[in-house]
């Protein structure tokens, strides 16, 4: 049950994100919750493979390259899912930002930390 209302948050946070970013576009709903399940599965299997690769350069970077790479990621979404849009690599590193801030605000006055 926890699963499932995490990916309603996450796909309420898609949908909110193109009043954040204006160049980022999510046609519906549905859309919404695929675009919240392919970024899950990528975010699960993709995203730690490429963090262990660029390991060098995260840590040259003080860790700022984690957001290149979730803005890749978020971009990656884009083209694999139609009705879900990102104009480009600025607007792909803002809507990963702003999606990972809306999805935990959400998250964390649903499920408040000492009811976890």
């Amino acid at each position: 049950m926890r699963l499932l209302a995490i990916w309603t948050i996450n796909a309420l946070a898609l949908l909110a994100l193109p009043y954040v970013v204006p160049s980022v576009q999510v046609a519906n709903f549905g859309t919404a919750l695929l675009v919240a399940l392919i970024l899950g599965l990528i975010n699960t299997l993709l995203r730690p493979l490429l963090i262990l690769l660029t390991l060098p350069v995260t840590l040259l970077t003080l860790g700022l390259f984690i957001f290149v790479i979730n803005a890749l990621l978020f971009q990656l979404a884009g083209h694999l899912v139609d009705g879900f849009s990102v104009g480009g690599f600025a607007s792909a590193l803002w809507g990963s930002i702003g999606y990972s801030v809306i999805s935990w605000a959400l998250s964390s006055l649903l499920f408040p930390a000492g009811k976890r």
